[in-house]
C-alpha cells in the first residue's frame, strides 16, 4: 500500500471519493472495504491498476509517461514536456486522479501508483536516471570522483552530492554540447542512436575498452553505461539533453477522425430484424445436427475443415456462419465434448435454451460472443484458425471486440463506417486512441473480423451499429470472462432485453403453402417454424423471403426420424393452409414407408437343446427381455448381453458369455467401494438463512451475492468512519479471552483473519459453517465478511468451535 495514496484519500470529500469508487468498481467489489487503509490497498493492487489503465484513452497514458520522466512532476513541468498548456493537460490529469492512478502531494507534485511505473520499462523511450546508475553498488566513490573530474566539475563532498552535480551538467544541453566538441569523431552519431532509438542497444563490448573510440569516451564521461558486456544504456538526463530543448513528448488530446457516410436508420433496423432471427434459427439447426451426428475433434484439437463444411452443407449455413456459431455455442455451454459419443454434442443447457423465448435465446448467444476469447473470422497469413482449436487469442481478443463496438456506438446517429479500405484504417486508429494498451497488430487483424461477426449476429448493418449492437456496447465493463458459466448481468440487462425483443418482433410463425409443393415465408422465420420446414422440406433460398420445397425424399427423411404422416400434416396445418397436392404427397410417401424393416437385437442366445431354448422363450419372468425364437437352437434378445445374462441367472439358468471369436469369455469385475454416509453440513445462504447441504463431493451451488454498494453512498460512510483505530495490539488478547472453545493455534489463525484479512473457515455451535475474511472485533463478536451470505455478519467469539484454513 502506498502511504502517499492513503494520505491523499483522507483529504478527499465525499464527491471526489465517490467518483473514484464509481470509476474503480474493483475497489468496492465484495468484500467491500470499510476503512480507507483497506481501500488504499485495493486501489494500489498491481492487477487492478493495470485493468484501470486499460480503460483509459491515449492522452492519459501519454501524461502518465511524462510524469514518470519529469522530476519533480509538477503539472507545469509536465505540460512543458508535452508542449501543451496547463488547461489542456488538467482534464486528463483529473481523469487519472478520478481513477486513483495519480494524486498530488502537499507541494503539488504528482505521484503515480507504483504499478503504473511497471507498465513501461522505458517511458518515452528513455532509460533510468543517472543516479540509478551511479548509486549502484558496482560504482565506487573513486569512480564517481573520476567522472566528476572528466566532466570538469568539483569532485569534493560525499558521493550523493557529486552525483547531483554530474546530473545537472549532463542534463544541460549547453554543457553537453560543449563537452561533445572534444569527443572523438562519430560520438554524436552513436549517442543519437541511443537518444532516439534507445535507451538500451546491443553494442560491441570490445570497443568500450579501446582508448579513443566513441564508445570508450562516452562511457568515461557518463553518457553510456553497460549493464552487461554487449549491452549499453543511456541515462535519462543525457537522452533528454541530446533531444534538445525543442523536444516535446507525444500528446494527442483529440482522437483521430473516423471516416463515415450517411445511412438510412430504417434500413439498418430492417436488416437487424433479418439477421438476428436468422442467427438464432441457424444456431438451433447446428445444435440439432450435432445431436444426430456428434462433431468429432482432430487429434491436434479443434474441428476439422471437412466437418465444418459438412455441417454447413447439411444445415444450410455458409462456412463463416458455421465457424462463428459453433464457437459461440461452445462458450455458451450449449455444446460440449461427450466422451461416450466421441464428439461435441448439445448439453442439457441446450434443452432449456430451446424452450426459452426467441429474445432470451438471442441474448445467450450475444453474451457468449461478447466474452469469447477467440476471433472466429480472424485471418492470420490469409487463413482462418482451427474452429475450437487451441490457438485461442486470449482476453485481448475480447477487449478488441468490446473496444470496436464501443467506438462504433459513439458515432453520430444516421452515420456508418465508410466501406473504403483506407477509411477502415481510421477506425483502427480511433480504437487505438481509446484503448492504447491493446496490441496494435492484434487490433489490425481482429477489427475486420469483429465487423463481420457483428454483421452476422445483427449487431451491425450497412456498416452502422444497430440498436441491438448499441445495447450490447453499453455493457463493455460487465461482459465477464469466457470461463463464466452464466452472465446474468448481460443476459438480463433491461436495454438489451428490449432491443433483442424488437429485433425478433418481425419473425414469422406461419408459411404460405403453394400447389407446386413449396412453402414461402415472407420474412425471417421463427426458429420453430424453420425447424419444422427443414425437417419436412428442402430449403431452396433464404433472405427477405425463404422458400422450401417438399419432395418424396424430404418427407421420407421426416418419417425416418419417427414422425407419422398425421402428425406432420397436423403440424403443417398449424402454420398454414395445406394444399391437396402436399397432403397427397405426405400420405403417399407414408403408405410406402416401412416396406422393408431392419430390427436391432441386443444379443443372441444359442443352445443345442431345443427344449431348453423353448422353455426359456416361454418363461414368464423373462418376457421383459423380448426373446424371439429365430430357429430351434437360436434365440434373439432385445436386451444387451450383460442384462440377458443376469436375467437368465436370476431365474435358475447357467448361461456363459461368448466372445466374437466363439470362445467363452469370463471376466472378473471389481466391486465398487461403498460410499460414505449421507452426512451433511449447515451453511449460511444469502440473507443470513441457514441450509443443510449433502456431502456429495460436488461444489456448492451458485450463490448470488448481494450487489456492491452505491459508490457515493459508500464514500459517505468511508469519510464518516475515517481511519479506524489500530487494533493489532489487542487482537490476540481479546480472542484469547473470548474464544475459549478454540485451541491456541486456531486462535492465532482467527487473529490473522482480523489483522491481515486472511480467509478461513469457521464452525459455530450447532454445526453452522461459514467462510470468512476481513474481520474486525466488535466487543465479544467477530464482524467479518461471510462468503456464503455475501455480506458482513457478526459471529460471537464464544460460539466459534473450530477455525480452519481456506485456500
Amino acid at each position: 500500500m502506498d502511504d502517499h495514496l492513503l494520505g491523499w484519500l483522507r483529504t478527499l470529500d465525499e464527491d471526489r471519493l465517490g467518483r473514484i469508487l464509481a470509476n474503480r468498481p474493483d475497489a468496492i467489489a465484495a468484500p467491500w472495504p470499510r476503512r480507507l487503509d483497506t481501500l488504499a490497498q485495493r486501489l494500489s493492487s498491481g492487477f487492478a491498476v493495470t485493468e484501470a489503465l486499460r480503460g483509459l484513452p491515449l492522452p492519459c497514458l501519454e501524461l502518465a509517461q511524462a510524469c514518470l520522466v519529469v522530476r519533480p512532476a509538477t503539472p507545469e513541468r509536465v505540460a512543458g514536456l508535452l508542449g501543451a498548456s496547463l488547461d489542456e493537460v488538467t482534464p486528463w490529469l483529473d481523469r487519472l486522479r478520478d481513477h486513483a492512478l495519480a494524486w498530488p502531494d502537499a507541494h503539488g507534485v504528482i505521484h503515480l501508483a507504483e504499478a503504473v511505473s511497471r507498465c513501461w520499462s522505458a517511458p518515452l523511450g528513455l532509460g533510468e536516471p543517472l543516479d540509478r546508475h551511479l548509486n549502484s553498488w558496482t560504482v565506487s566513490d573513486d569512480m564517481v570522483r573520476t567522472l566528476a573530474r572528466g566532466l570538469g566539475i568539483p569532485s569534493q563532498g560525499n558521493k550523493r552530492r557529486v552525483i547531483a552535480r554530474a546530473g545537472e551538467v549532463l542534463a544541460d544541453p549547453a554543457h553537453l554540447a560543449a563537452l561533445l566538441r572534444h569527443a572523438p569523431e562519430g560520438t554524436r552519431e552513436l549517442l543519437d542512436l541511443f537518444a532516439w532509438d534507445g535507451p538500451v542497444r546491443d553494442v560491441d563490448g570490445g570497443r568500450f575498452v579501446i582508448a579513443g573510440t566513441p564508445e570508450r569516451w562516452s562511457a568515461d564521461h557518463g553518457l553510456l553505461y553497460r549493464p552487461s558486456w554487449h549491452v549499453a544504456e543511456m541515462p535519462r538526463e543525457v537522452a533528454l539533453a541530446l533531444r534538445g530543448p525543442g523536444y516535446h513528448a507525444p500528446f494527442t488530446p483529440e482522437p483521430p477522425e473516423v471516416a463515415t457516410i450517411p445511412v438510412d436508420p430504417e434500413e439498418v433496423d430492417h436488416l437487424m430484424t433479418l439477421a438476428a432471427p436468422h442467427a438464432v434459427e441457424r444456431c438451433a439447426a447446428l445444435l440439432d445436427n450435432t445431436s444426430k451426428t456428434p462433431l468429432p475433434l482432430l487429434k491436434t484439437g479443434g474441428v476439422g475443415v471437412r466437418e465444418v463444411r459438412r455441417v454447413a452443407k447439411e444445415t444450410g449455413c455458409d462456412e463463416d456462419e458455421t465457424r462463428l456459431l459453433l464457437e459461440i455455442c461452445a462458450v455458451a455451454r450449449l455444446l460440449a465434448w461427450d466422451e461416450e459419443s466421441g464428439g461435441m454434442v448439445p448439453t442439457e443447457r441446450f434443452d432449456r435454451w430451446r424452450l426459452d423465448e426467441g429474445s432470451a435465446r438471442l441474448r445467450v448467444l450475444l453474451s457468449a460472443w461478447w466474452r469469447m476469447e477467440r476471433s472466429s473470422l480472424r485471418r492470420v497469413d490469409g487463413r482462418y484458425g482451427t474452429v475450437l482449436g487451441d490457438d485461442r487469442g486470449g482476453a485481448d481478443v475480447a477487449r478488441v471486440r468490446r473496444a470496436v463496438l464501443t467506438v462504433l456506438a459513439h458515432l453520430p446517429s444516421g452515420t456508418a463506417l465508410s466501406s473504403d479500405g483506407a477509411d477502415r484504417d481510421s477506425l483502427v486508429r480511433h480504437v487505438h486512441w481509446h484503448a492504447p494498451m491493446l496490441d496494435p497488430a492484434l487490433l489490425a487483424e481482429c477489427a475486420p473480423a469483429v465487423l463481420e461477426e457483428a454483421r452476422l449476429l445483427g449487431l451491425l448493418a450497412n456498416d452502422a451499429l444497430t440498436d441491438l449492437g448499441r445495447a450490447l456496447a453499453g455493457l463493455a465493463d460487465r461482459a465477464g470472462d469466457e470461463s463464466d458459466d452464466s452472465v446474468p448481468v448481460v443476459e438480463h440487462d433491461p436495454m438489451l432485453t428490449e432491443a433483442s425483443t424488437r429485433a425478433l418482433a418481425s419473425v414469422r410463425r406461419s408459411a404460405l403453402f403453394g400447389p407446386d409443393l413449396t412453402a414461402v415465408v415472407t420474412g425471417p422465420p421463427s426458429a420453430e417454424l424453420a425447424a419444422l420446414l427443414d425437417r419436412v422440406a428442402e430449403r431452396e433460398s433464404r433472405g427477405a423471403a425463404s422458400v422450401w420445397r417438399f419432395t418424396p425424399e424430404s418427407v421420407r427423411g421426416a418419417l425416418d426420424l419417427g414422425h407419422e404422416a398425421g402428425e406432420l400434416l397436423e403440424e403443417l396445418a398449424a402454420v398454414g393452409t395445406i394444399p391437396q397436392a402436399l397432403d397427397y404427397l405426405v400420405r403417399d410417401v407414408a403408405r410406402r414407408h416401412g416396406e422393408v424393416t431392419v430390427r436391432t437385437v441386443g444379443c443372441v442366445v444359442q443352445a443345442s437343446d431345443t427344449g431348453l431354448l423353448a422353455e426359456i422363450a416361454g418363461h414368464r419372468r423373462l418376457a421383459r427381455l423380448g426373446l424371439r425364437l429365430l430357429a430351434p437352437t437360436v434365440l434373439v434378445s432385445a436386451a444387451g448381453a450383460e442384462r440377458t445374462l443376469a436375467a437368465l441367472r436370476e431365474n435358475g439358468f447357467s448361461p456363459v458369455a461368448v466372445a466374437d471369436t466363439g470362445e467363452i469369455a469370463i471376466r472378473r469385475t471389481r466391486s465398487e467401494e461403498p460410499r460414505g454416509g449421507a452426512g451433511g453440513r449447515l451453511v449460511l445462504l444469502p440473507g443470513g438463512q441457514v441450509a443443510e447441504l449433502a456431502e456429495t463431493g460436488n461444489a456448492l451451488p451458485h450463490l448470488v451475492a448481494e450487489p456492491a454498494p452505491d459508490p457515493y453512498e459508500h464514500a459517505r460512510r468511508l469519510v464518516a468512519a475515517g481511519q479506524a483505530a489500530e487494533q493489532g495490539g489487542r487482537t490476540w488478547a481479546v480472542i484469547g479471552r473470548m474464544a475459549t472453545r478454540l485451541p491456541t493455534a486456531q486462535q492465532s489463525l482467527l487473529g490473522f483473519v482480523v489483522d491481515r484479512g486472511v480467509r478461513a473457515g469457521i464452525t459455530l455451535t450447532g454445526g453452522l459453517t461459514a467462510t470468512i475474511s476481513h474481520g474486525e472485533l466488535r466487543g465479544g463478536a467477530l464482524d467479518a465478511w461471510c462468503e456464503e451470505a455475501g455480506d458482513y455478519l457478526e459471529f460471537p467469539l464464544a460460539e466459534i468451535v473450530e477455525v480452519r484454513g481456506a485456500y
